[in-house]
């Protein structure tokens, strides 16, 4: 017994467990302090991205209002007609910034974004006011042109009044010349008005309004110059005819607005007289304003007449039958047109105009000087032109 106290061969294991204890107070305590540390970091997270989220939600309104007032300002300087292309690229370009600031505002605030729209708005705002750059450098040039081909217009139409004043009315060079002078009164309202493109289409009007004043005048100096030896022969005709019988003869000068009273072919007085509205031309028609052309005698003497007193033609004679059965035939006049008749030459004129329907009127004291002389059967000879003078 003594030995096995000696030696130890075994004995019980022993085993060691280390137990970590916290009571229900401090386990409590953590919970709370990790809960409030959460907290306190996703507010620290909101603060951080809270101007972010704010910046990124509001719509661009300066943009908005600048483009739209450019637009405004654009159509008031004319853009949408002196620089329409441009003008319609600015207001495209800010429809789509208004669309891409509502598709924005559809989507959820942490996901809004505003730079496209805001870039597109700008854009539209750049080029509204070059489209109104564009329209006002446009209405200046037209405006210089426009006021250019008006002055042009204005001595063009001066100088063609002068030249028809020089000679005898012609009804159809002065229908078109009013409309040329029309068209430049026009012209200066709508330069006034800042019309200008308006203006520039009223003075090309004008101007070929010009070019069928032109056109009637070559016409007329082309029937003049192959009419001239016919009148020519008509006066020489009517100067022998006084000569040899020793009467008297009248001749009328349109062009020259005279009418000469000769005794034996010799000139003994002349007369200032006035011819009908549409002096120009020979007689065609009842109405036409023209006073007739060719070889006439008096059928008798009025000694009192609606215009003081008159010395009646025998118009028409059969020449001029003659020739208005062949302009009806070549459709030069209407087939319901009458010949005309009642042609004199009268009193009460002396205005120094054309006025009357056809006669050749004279002042009331040369009237009555002529009649001293002219009756019934008294030569008359109307010519429009002629260099064959006693």
């Amino acid at each position: 017994m003594g030995s096995q106290k000696g030696r130890r061969t075994g004995g019980p294991s022993v085993h060691y467990q280390i137990v970590f204890y916290v009571d229900d107070t401090d386990a409590e305590t953590w919970g709370v302090r990790l809960k409030a540390n959460r907290r306190w970091g996703w507010l620290s997270l909101a603060l951080i991205l809270a101007p972010v989220l704010v910046s990124c939600q509001k719509p661009p309104q300066a943009a908005l209002e600048g483009a739209r007032s450019a637009l405004d300002s654009a159509s008031a300087a004319g853009a949408l007609r002196y620089a329409e292309k441009a003008y319609r690229e600015a207001e495209s370009t800010y429809k789509s910034g208004m669309m891409e600031v509502a598709r924005q505002k559809g989507r959820l605030a942490p996901l809004r974004r505003f730079q496209t729209a805001d870039s597109l708005l700008t854009r539209a705002f750049n080029l509204a006011w070059e489209a109104a750059r564009q329209a006002r450098d446009l209405q200046r040039n037209l405006e210089i042109q426009a006021l250019n081909e008006q002055a042009s217009l204005r001595e063009e139409v001066l100088t063609w009044r002068r030249s028809l004043d020089g000679a005898l009315n012609n009804f159809r060079a002065e229908r078109h010349w009013s409309s040329a002078e029309l068209s430049l009164e026009t012209a200066a309202r709508l330069i006034r008005e800042k019309e200008f493109q308006a203006a520039l289409e009223t003075i090309a009007k004008g101007r070929q309004a010009l070019v069928m004043v032109r056109d009637v005048v070559a016409e007329y100096t082309n029937h003049e110059a192959q009419e001239l030896t016919r009148w020519r022969a008509w006066v020489q005709e009517t100067l022998r005819e006084s000569r040899e019988r020793g009467t008297y003869a009248i001749i009328v000068d349109k062009s020259a607005h005279k009418t000469y009273l000769v005794k034996a072919g010799k000139l003994i007085r002349t007369y200032a007289c006035d011819l009908g509205y549409n002096s120009a031309w020979q007689k065609l028609f009842a109405g036409d304003g023209a006073t007739p052309e060719g070889k006439y005698h008096v059928t008798q003497v009025k000694r009192a007449s609606k215009y003081y007193r008159a010395l009646p033609l025998n118009f028409p004679n059969d020449a001029d039958r003659k020739r208005f059965r062949e302009n009806k035939a070549r459709g030069i006049i209407s087939s319901r047109a009458g010949i005309g008749k009642n042609i004199e030459i009268h009193g009460s004129g002396g205005r120094g105009e054309d006025w009357t329907e056809g006669c050749v009127a004279l002042s009331d004291a040369d009237m009555d000087h002529l009649l001293r002389y002219a009756g019934a059967g008294t030569p008359v000879t109307i010519v429009r032109r002629s260099d064959q003078w006693p």
